[in-house]
């Protein structure tokens, strides 16, 4: 199981199908997205800024959507990669996640999306289970049955455990701004944590 935790850091941070072109390419989306947003993200940009034709672009993606979508998921995987060890308790598991949450939140892509396009974060990533949402999904999973194997976390399944805890922590961050005037920063910390712990208990 461990093992298999390290070969999905591995994989994350390294996609088999990512060569210089294609990074070229997603550097582009990273940097159009910050400027503009996602709606500032076209085919005419990508190639103007990363230096490649149209038809390059087309021959990895069928449109810009799904330039940004691989953009994002390159970003989660970055973060995944960030977490190549497993946890071996409910504590750490729960650090794990709160550190991920933390990190997703101040990723400067993803951050933007949180702080000025919230439809367009919502649309790429909570309207539909796609590949960043699986990818972390694996990860915990992975986690979840790893600290299973210590005693404190209860022994049902591993991926429907990592389905509720992705829901928790992920509704957590995407209301984060919403409720930064009604809560502060360490009790939402806080409360995420207990919610989190609660989840996982034996």
């Amino acid at each position: 199981m461990e093992e298999r935790q390290a070969a999905i850091a591995v994989s994350a941070a390294n996609p088999p199908s990512a060569d210089a072109t294609q990074t070229r390419i997603l550097d582009a989306a990273d940097e159009l997205i910050l400027r503009r947003g996602v709606h500032g993200v076209t085919i005419a940009e990508l190639a103007r800024r990363a230096g490649h034709s149209r038809p390059t672009i087309y021959r990895s993606w069928s449109d810009a959507d799904d330039v940004v979508r691989a953009a994002l998921l390159r970003r989660v995987a970055g973060i995944v990669a960030q977490f190549p060890r497993p946890s071996r308790s409910r504590a750490e598991l729960v650090d794990d996640v709160l550190r991920f949450s933390t990190l997703f939140r101040s990723d400067p892509v993803y951050g933007r999306l949180l702080e000025e396009e919230p439809e367009a974060f919502t649309r790429y990533t909570l309207q539909r289970v796609g590949s960043s949402q699986r990818l972390i999904l694996a990860w915990l999973a992975d986690a979840i049955a790893v600290a299973q194997g210590y005693g404190d976390v209860r022994r049902d399944d591993p991926a429907e455990m990592a389905v509720m805890l992705l829901l928790l922590a992920q509704s957590a961050v995407l209301s984060h701004g919403t409720v930064s005037d009604l809560v502060s920063e360490s009790a939402w910390e806080r409360e995420l944590r207990a919610a989190l712990d609660g989840l996982l208990r034996a």
